[in-house]
């Protein structure tokens, strides 16, 4: 039988990546919403343009099995990570006609197979019904340092201080949007994983997922 978790939360996390162990040991489809968003903001930044509905209506992105994303037939997975694109991303998100555009597409992947999608909306505005819906969160600071973590891993450009501010200024942009804001579902459980480690997370959604 087909299943649907949805799993949201702030930046920062941890939601992809335990989404990403969890879908891979029960044999679920991932699904990156944020990385989604991500790609919308990397199209707008590109193009010089202003964000309007003709820009993205004919939007074509892909995520693959592998965790690639693909915008308009170009792997941009590495692109989309960088703090500007992260900034646009929760910009972008605020528009109704990207929300619109989006959701249907998340709607449409998870129709074939069981999936785990994570996000900010996901079991309040894309996924209402889904099956189990949880909440991962954590202290700013805990957030802050895995970003700056992952930026050094990745060779990228990393300032604690400034990570810390942008991550502060995301979540108030997303709870406070009037279109779709970041907020636990009614019917979600709740996991702060600030003193947990990746494993330990993913081993309670798995037990609820059980």
């Amino acid at each position: 039988m087909k299943k649907i978790i949805a799993i949201d939360g702030p930046a920062g996390a941890g939601k992809s990546t335990v989404s990403k162990i969890c879908a891979a040991r029960l044999n679920y489809t991932y699904i990156d919403t944020g990385a989604m968003y991500r790609a919308v903001a990397l199209k707008v930044l590109q193009s010089g343009k202003n964000l309007d509905e003709n820009l993205i209506n004919d939007i074509e992105i892909r995520l693959d099995a592998a965790g690639k994303v693909f915008l308009d037939g170009r792997e941009v997975t590495k692109e989309i990570r960088t703090p500007q694109v992260s900034r646009g991303a929760s910009d972008v998100a605020k528009f109704g006609f990207v929300r619109k555009k989006l959701t249907e597409l998340q709607r449409d992947m998870a129709k074939s197979s069981s999936v785990i999608m994570d996000g900010r909306d996901i079991g309040t505005q894309v996924l209402p019904n889904a099956d189990l819906k949880i909440f991962l969160t954590a202290s700013v600071d805990e957030r802050a340092k895995r970003r700056f973590e992952e930026l050094k891993a990745k060779n990228l450009a990393a300032d604690f201080a400034k990570i810390k501010t942008e991550i502060i200024l995301r979540d108030k942009q997303d709870s406070e949007r009037e279109i779709a804001p970041l907020a636990m579902a009614d019917d979600a459980i709740l996991i702060d994983s600030t003193n947990l480690s990746v494993e330990e997370v993913v081993a309670e959604i798995l037990r609820l997922a059980q």
